[in-house]
C-alpha cells in the first residue's frame, strides 16, 4: 500500500471522513488474531443468579466465567470472608474457570448455604461477580391436625383454609378429591391467591368429605396433601331437627344467619379499602372475592386512568386482576365491584409502585489511548432513590490509592490524561431496600495500530434501488478513522448517496448499477494505516411483466394463468405456484411451464387464488389471480356493480401514534375487490374534510395506521373493484392521540430582503395536523454568514414570515425556522442561505471602449462594477445609444434612443443596426434587482462610410422623337460623401429583345441630363444609382418611349373619353345618357375588333427564356394596380402593354387618365450587380391575366394597333 495511499493522502485529493471520536464503549474483539498479544482487563462473562436455590439431591454448581488477557485467575469469598477452595475436599474449581462444583453426597446441603462472590483478576485489573445467595430448597411436611366436619346452612358463604407449610420456593396450591380429580371451580367456587377455597354461597351439592388441599414443591418435585375436609350443607329444617335430636335443643339454629338472598359483600379483602405494594417490572395481582346470593359478578376499573390493556389479564373468573411488567404509571386506586340483582359492593385497593434499582445507562468498557480522556457513567433509577458506590479493582474508591487523573462525581467517574499502565476495572454498585445492581466496566489503556476485522475481498450483492451495506469493522487505539474509496480512485463523501456509520459501515441509500465495483476502506490512526477491499454487485430486480389474470372458467374446461418474469441474468430464478397460499394439489391436471400454469378439466375444487412466486437468491416477486369455476350450461349475464361499503369498523392495538383498523368487507357484486381505501377525518383541525390515509390490498381486512399526535381521528373505508368505488363505510368511533412535540419543521424557508436594510424570513406554515400539539409557534433564527457571531432568534405565532430590520445591504444570512409547541421543540432545522435587501447600485461601469466593426456594427467594452458597488444581485448591464447626426451634416439631428440589455456579469456587447457615416453617443449603467445604477459618462464614436441609398427619385421629362431629359434627386441616406452617379440605359425593340447598354457617369453636384441621338418611337430602359468611395448603392429604374409623327390620330379617342368623363357626373341618372353609353360601348367594341384584325408582329419581348437562364432575384415585377402601364408577358400569352396613348402633339404625357408611360417606367426594376455591372435581361410578371378581355395567344401593342387602324 502503501505508497499509493500515502501519495493520495499527501496530495490532498482525499477528503477524510472523520467519524466523531469520543470516549466509546468499544469491546475488545473476540477474533483470536486480534486477541493475540492484546492486553485486556478481566470481564465477567457468566455467573449464577443472585438468588440461587439448590436441590439438596444434586451437587451445587456456582458459575463464574471471565475473559481477559492474560487469562484471569479466580478466587471466592463466602459470607464476606475468603473461601479457601483448596482446603475443602468437597469443593472443586474447574480448570481455567472460576466455576465451583460442590459435592454434597454424604453431606448436608445446609452446610454450604451462604453468600458467595467470585473475583477474577489479572495484571490489568480485578472484576467481581454479584453476591450469589445459595439456599437449599425445602419442602416441609404438613403439621398434623384433626379436622371436624363443617356443617353449613344452604346459601351461606364458606372459606376452606389450606395454609400450606412454608417452603423454599413457595409451593403451588391446588384442590382435588380422593380420586385426584381437580375440584370444579366457577364464579361461585374459586381458589384464592393464598390457596384458600372460597364459596360465595353453598349449595346442597357442595356436601362431600374429600376437599383436599395439595401443595407441590417444584425444586424437589414432591406433592404433599392436607387432611381431607368434610363439608355438610343442610337446609333449615334438617339443621333444626338434627341439632334438637343431638343436643335436646328446642330452638331453631341459624335462624338469623344470612342464608337467603342478599346483596354482595367482600370476603377478601375485608373492609372498603386496602393497600398493596408492587415492584416495577414485577407482576401485580389484585384479588376481590365476594359473597352473596345470587352469586355476584366482579368487575374492575382504575379510578385514575385506563387499565393497561396490553399488559393486563383477568383470572379466577374476573376475581383476580393481573398486570405484568409493572410500571410507575400503574400506581393508583383500583376499584373492584361485586354486583348481583340485589345490589352491589365496592372495594378500593390503593397500589403503590416501588422499584428496585434499574439501569438507565450502565457503565461500559472503555478503550483509551494514552493522554486521552474518558467518562464512566452509572445511571440508575429506583424508588427509593438508589445509593451509588464506586470501587476500583474490587476495592471501594475511598479506600483505593489516590489517583489525580480520576475524579468521582456521584454517578460519574472522569478519567483525564490517562497513562500507559493505568488500566483497571471499575465497579458500580447501586442499591436500595429492594435490591441492588452491580456492574463491572474496565478502562483499558492501549496504543494499537488499526486492524480491519472484516474479511478481505467480500462480495456484496444487492438489488437495484435497495440499500447496500459494506462492512469495515476495525479496531485500534486511538479509534481509527474510516475512509472509503471506490475503484481505488475517488474518495467517497459522507453525503448522498453514501453514508458512513460510526462502526465504519458504508451505506448506499439507493444502490444503482453504476455503484457496482471495487471499494476500499482504510482505517487509520496516529500509529498506522490498514486497508481492506470489498466488492459490490448491483443486480436488476426480479419483476413479473405479465401477471396472471382473474378467470371465470366453465367446468371441465381448461384454465391457463400466465406469469412472465424478467430477472437479472446472473441470478438463478426459481418459479413456484401456490394455491390459496399453499402447495399445488398433487394432480396431473396441473401442468407447470416456465411461464404459465395450465389446469385441465377444471372442477369446483380448483377454485381459489393462484399465486406465481419468482424467487432468486436476493429477491422475489409474486402476483395472484382468482379462478372461479361455473357450470357449463348457459347462465344469465353476470351483473357487475360497485361493492357494498365495508362494515363493523373496529380499532385495536391502540398506541400513542398508531392503531389497527379492522373491517368486514361488503358484497363484491361479482367483481373481486381490488383494494380498500382508508380515509380519516380530523375533528379537531378540519372537521368534515376526509383525507386519504392508506390503501390495502383487496384481500386484506385490516390496516396498520400511523397517526399524528394531537388529533381527533375518525376513520372510514371504501372498497374498489373494476366497476368503481363503493360508498364510504360508517365512520369508526373517535380516536384521540395525545399531544407531542412537533415532528417536522416548516418548509420552503427563504430569506429575501424587501428593503435595503431588512431581511424577510418566510416559510410555509405547518398544518393543524402537523402541529402535534397546542401552542404552535415558530422559532426563527438568523445570523450573518461567514461572520463570527451568535444566532439571533425570535419566536412568533400564527405567522409565515418575520422581518429582521437594520441589516447591512445585500449580505448573506443563514436562516432556519423551528416548530415548537407546548410539548417541546421540533427537530433541529437545517439552515438555508438568504440575502438581505438590495439597494440601487452606487457606481457606473468604467473604461468604456467602442470598437467599430463596420458601418452598421460596433462592439462596446467596459470594466465590470465591483460587487460591493452593485449592492444587490447583479442582473446585467444596459447600454443606451443614439445617433447624434450624419457626419456630412453640421447640425445635430438626434434620433430616438435605443437600449440594449446584456444579462449576467458581461463586460462587452454588440450594437447592431447602426447607420454608416454617423456620430453616435452611448452610456452604460449596471442593473440589479432593485433598479439601475448611475450612468457612465457619455462616450462618442463614429461609423465609417458605406454605400449610399438609392437616389430619391428619377424622372423623365421633355420626351421628343430623338431626345429626353432625366432628372434625379440625391439619396436620402448618403452614408458617406457622394462621389457621383452612374446611368445605364438600353433600348427594348418590338420583339422584346434588349439592345446594347450605354453607360454614363456624372459628378455628385449634377441633378439633370438630356440624352440626344435617340431612336424615335423606341422604348428605353434606364438604370440609375449613386456612389461613394465604398461603392455603388441600389439601382432605381425608369422606362420611356420616344414619340412618332403620327401620334395625332389618337386625339379623337382622348376627346371622346374626356367628354364621357365630363358628362358622367351630371348625366348619369338621365335616360338619354344610358343610350349614349350603349352607343359608345358599341363603338369601342368595333374598334377592338378592328385592332385584332389589323394586329402586327410587334409588342413581344423574349423575357421568359432569359429569366429562366439567369434567375436574377433582383428583377421585380412591374405592378399595374396603381394605373401604371401593363407588364411584359412571362408566358406564351403575350399581353399588350395596356392603356398607352400617343397625343397629337407627338409627345407622351401624363393626363387625367390612370395610364401613362411615366407610371409604367417607374414600375421597372432593372438593376446593377454589386460591382456595378448591368443585369442584361428584362423580365416582368403577369398579374391580372383574368381581367383581359381577349385570350388570344398573341395580342398587339395598342400603339401599333392604332397605327394599323389608321
Amino acid at each position: 500500500m502503501d505508497r499509493k495511499w500515502k501519495w493520495v493522502l499527501s496530495s490532498g485529493a482525499l477528503l477524510v471522513i472523520f467519524l466523531g471520536r469520543m470516549t466509546t464503549a468499544l469491546e475488545v474483539p473476540l477474533d483470536p488474531k486480534v486477541l493475540e498479544g492484546l492486553p485486556q482487563p478481566p470481564t465477567i462473562t457468566h455467573q449464577s443468579p443472585k438468588d440461587f436455590i439448590i436441590d439438596p439431591r444434586e451437587n451445587i454448581l456456582i458459575y463464574c466465567e471471565a475473559k481477559g488477557k492474560p487469562h484471569p485467575s479466580f478466587s471466592w469469598t463466602r459470607n464476606g470472608t475468603h473461601f479457601d477452595v483448596e482446603k475443602d475436599s468437597k469443593v472443586l474449581m474447574k480448570p481455567s474457570s472460576g466455576t465451583l462444583v460442590i459435592d454434597i453426597s454424604g453431606e448436608k446441603a445446609e452446610a454450604y448455604e451462604g453468600i458467595y462472590q467470585c473475583t477474577a483478576r489479572n495484571e490489568h485489573g480485578t472484576a467481581v461477580s454479584n453476591n450469589i445467595v445459595i439456599r437449599q430448597s425445602r419442602s416441609p411436611l404438613w403439621s398434623k391436625e384433626r379436622k371436624e366436619a363443617i356443617m353449613v346452612q344452604v346459601g351461606v358463604s364458606l372459606v376452606l383454609q389450606c395454609r400450606p407449610p412454608a417452603g423454599l420456593p413457595p409451593p403451588i396450591i391446588f384442590w382435588m378429591d380422593n380420586n385426584f380429580q381437580r375440584l370444579p371451580q366457577n364464579t361461585r367456587v374459586s381458589q384464592a391467591l393464598n390457596g384458600d377455597l372460597y364459596f360465595s354461597n353453598v349449595l346442597l351439592d357442595d356436601t362431600r368429605n374429600d376437599y383436599i388441599c395439595y401443595a407441590r414443591f417444584p425444586h424437589t418435585q414432591t406433592i404433599q396433601q392436607k387432611q381431607p375436609i368434610t363439608v355438610k350443607v343442610l337446609d333449615m329444617d334438617a339443621i333444626n331437627e338434627t341439632v334438637a335430636a343431638m343436643y335436646n335443643y328446642t330452638n331453631n339454629l341459624f335462624v338469623d344467619s344470612p342464608s337467603g338472598e342478599r346483596r354482595p359483600s367482600f370476603m377478601a379483602p375485608l373492609g372498603r379499602s386496602s393497600t398493596q405494594m408492587a415492584l416495577r417490572g414485577g407482576v401485580l395481582e389484585l384479588e376481590c372475592i365476594a359473597e352473596g346470593l345470587p352469586t355476584p359478578e366482579v368487575s374492575w376499573y382504575k379510578e385514575s386512568g385506563d387499565l393497561p390493556s396490553s399488559r393486563m389479564s383477568f383470572h379466577n373468573f374476573q376475581k383476580t386482576l393481573k398486570i405484568a411488567d409493572v410500571m410507575e404509571a400503574d400506581a393508583g386506586d383500583y376499584r373492584c365491584t361485586a354486583k348481583n340483582s340485589l345490589g352491589s359492593a365496592h372495594h378500593t385497593i390503593k397500589v403503590n409502585v416501588k422499584a428496585a434499582p434499574f439501569w438507565i445507562s450502565a457503565p461500559r468498557n472503555l478503550i483509551l489511548a494514552p493522554k486521552e480522556t474518558g467518562i464512566l457513567t452509572c445511571r440508575v433509577s429506583g424508588d427509593p432513590k438508589p445509593q451509588i458506590a464506586w470501587s476500583v479493582n474490587g476495592v471501594p474508591v475511598e479506600d483505593s490509592p489516590k489517583d489525580m487523573s480520576r475524579k468521582v462525581e456521584d454517578d460519574t467517574v472522569i478519567l483525564s490524561d490517562v497513562q500507559t499502565g493505568s488500566s483497571a476495572v471499575y465497579q458500580c454498585n447501586a442499591s436500595n431496600e429492594f435490591g441492588y445492581l452491580l456492574a463491572n466496566a474496565f478502562v483499558n489503556v492501549l496504543a494499537e495500530a488499526p486492524r480491519v476485522l472484516t474479511p478481505p475481498n467480500n462480495v456484496y450483492q444487492v438489488i437495484t434501488n435497495n440499500p447496500a451495506f459494506l462492512d469495515c469493522a476495525s479496531f485500534g487505539s486511538p479509534i481509527p478513522t474510516i475512509t472509503w474509496f471506490k475503484d481505488s480512485q475517488t474518495s467517497i463523501l459522507n453525503r448522498d448517496p453514501y453514508v458512513i456509520h460510526n462502526n465504519g459501515t458504508l451505506e448506499i441509500n439507493v444502490a444503482q448499477s453504476l455503484n457496482s465495483g471495487k471499494y476500499t476502506c482504510i482505517a487509520s490512526n496516529n500509529l498506522g494505516t490498514k486497508e481492506n477491499h470489498v466488492y459490490l454487485e448491483v443486480k436488476e430486480p426480479t419483476r413479473i411483466l405479465a401477471q396472471p389474470e382473474y378467470m371465470v372458467v366453465q367446468r371441465n374446461r381448461k384454465a391457463v394463468f400466465e406469469c412472465k418474469v424478467k430477472h437479472d441474468p446472473t441470478l438463478i430464478p426459481t418459479m413456484n405456484w401456490l394455491k390459496d397460499n399453499g402447495e399445488l394439489p398433487d394432480d396431473e391436471r396441473f401442468l407447470v411451464d416456465t411461464d404459465s400454469l395450465t389446469i385441465n378439466d377444471v372442477t369446483e375444487e380448483d377454485e381459489g387464488t393462484y399465486t406465481c412466486v419468482m424467487n432468486t437468491t436476493l429477491d422475489q416477486d409474486s402476483a395472484s389471480a382468482m379462478l372461479t369455476v361455473v357450470e357449463a350450461t348457459p347462465t344469465p349475464a353476470i351483473v357487475y356493480e360497485e361493492p357494498d361499503p365495508p362494515t363493523d369498523l373496529e380499532l385495536t392495538d391502540q398506541r400513542e401514534r398508531s392503531v389497527q383498523l379492522t373491517w368486514i368487507p361488503g358484497d363484491e357484486h361479482n367483481s373481486p375487490t381490488q383494494k380498500f381505501l382508508v380515509q380519516y377525518e380530523d375533528l379537531l383541525h378540519q372537521a368534515g374534510v376526509w383525507h386519504n390515509l392508506t390503501e390495502e390490498e383487496g384481500t386484506k381486512t385490516t390496516a396498520h395506521l400511523d397517526l399524528s399526535p394531537y388529533a381527533y381521528y375518525s376513520f372510514r373505508v371504501l372498497a374498489l373493484n373494476h366497476v368503481g368505488y363503493s360508498q364510504p363505510s360508517q365512520p369508526s368511533r373517535q380516536y384521540r392521540t395525545n399531544p407531542a412535540a412537533p415532528d417536522v419543521n416548516p418548509t420552503d424557508v427563504q430569506g429575501v430582503g424587501t428593503e435595503h436594510n431588512n431581511l424577510v424570513i418566510s416559510w410555509k406554515e405547518l398544518t393543524g395536523l402537523q402541529s402535534n400539539g397546542p401552542g404552535l409557534q415558530y422559532k426563527v433564527n438568523w445570523r450573518q454568514k461567514d461572520v463570527e457571531e451568535d444566532w439571533s432568534s425570535e419566536t412568533v405565532a400564527n405567522a409565515s414570515k418575520y422581518v429582521v430590520s437594520g441589516t447591512p445591504t445585500f449580505v448573506p444570512y443563514e436562516v432556519k425556522v423551528q416548530a415548537v409547541n407546548d410539548y417541546g421543540n421540533g427537530p433541529a432545522p437545517e439552515a438555508v442561505v438568504g440575502y438581505s435587501g438590495e439597494d440601487v447600485p452606487m457606481s457606473a461601469p468604467e473604461s468604456v471602449q467602442v470598437l467599430v466593426q463596420n458601418g452598421t456594427l460596433a462592439e462596446v467594452h467596459w470594466e465590470p462594477v465591483l460587487t460591493s458597488m452593485v449592492r444587490g444581485r447583479l442582473q446585467g448591464y444596459k447600454v443606451s445609444y443614439w445617433r447624434e447626426r450624419s457626419l456630412h451634416q453640421a447640425e445635430a439631428q438626434q434620433e430616438e434612443q435605443q437600449v440594449l440589455a446584456f444579462s449576467g456579469n458581461r463586460t462587452d456587447g454588440r450594437l447592431p443596426g447602426l447607420k454608416p457615416y454617423s456620430l453616435y453617443t452611448l452610456n452604460i449603467r449596471v442593473v440589479n434587482g432593485k433598479g439601475e445604477g448611475p450612468l457612465s459618462p457619455n462616450h462618442n464614436f463614429e461609423t465609417p462610410e458605406g454605400v449610399p441609398g438609392p437616389p430619391s427619385f428619377l424622372r423623365i421629362k421633355n420626351t421628343n422623337m430623338d431626345s429626353l431629359t432625366l432628372e434625379w434627386g440625391p439619396p436620402q441616406d448618403n452614408n458617406g460623401r457622394l462621389t457621383g452617379y452612374t446611368l445605364k440605359y438600353q433600348p427594348v425593340n418590338n420583339s422584346n429583345e434588349l439592345g446594347p447598354v450605354e453607360e454614363m457617369t456624372f459628378p455628385a453636384n449634377e441633378t439633370t441630363i438630356t440624352l440626344a441621338d435617340l431612336k424615335y418611337s423606341t422604348r428605353y430602359k434606364f438604370y440609375f444609382n449613386a456612389k461613394t468611395i465604398k461603392g455603388s448603392g441600389p439601382t432605381i429604374t425608369e422606362e420611356a418611349i420616344t414619340i412618332m409623327d403620327e401620334a395625332f390620330i389618337q386625339q379623337p379617342i382622348v376627346d371622346v373619353v374626356k367628354a364621357m368623363k365630363s358628362n358622367q357626373v351630371d348625366l348619369a341618372t338621365q335616360g338619354w345618357f344610358i343610350g349614349l353609353m350603349c352607343a359608345i360601348a358599341l363603338l369601342i367594341l368595333v374598334l377592338l375588333i378592328i385592332c385584332f384584325i389589323k394586329r402586327n408582329k410587334g409588342g413581344k419581348y423574349p423575357v421568359k427564356e432569359k429569366e429562366d437562364a439567369h434567375q436574377d432575384p433582383e428583377i421585380q415585377p412591374m405592378k399595374d394596380d396603381d394605373g401604371t402601364f401593363g407588364e411584359y408577358s412571362d408566358t406564351e400569352d403575350h399581353k399588350p402593354l395596356k392603356g398607352s396613348r400617343t397625343p397629337s402633339n407627338g409627345t407622351v404625357k401624363r393626363d387625367d387618365s390612370d395610364d401613362s408611360l411615366v407610371d409604367y417606367g417607374e414600375g421597372g426594376d432593372g438593376q446593377f450587380n454589386e460591382d456595378g455591372s448591368f443585369i442584361g435581361q428584362y423580365s416582368g410578371k403577369k398579374e391580372k391575366d383574368t381581367h383581359e378581355g381577349n385570350e388570344s395567344s398573341e395580342a398587339p401593342s395598342p400603339v401599333n394597333a392604332m397605327n394599323s387602324f389608321v
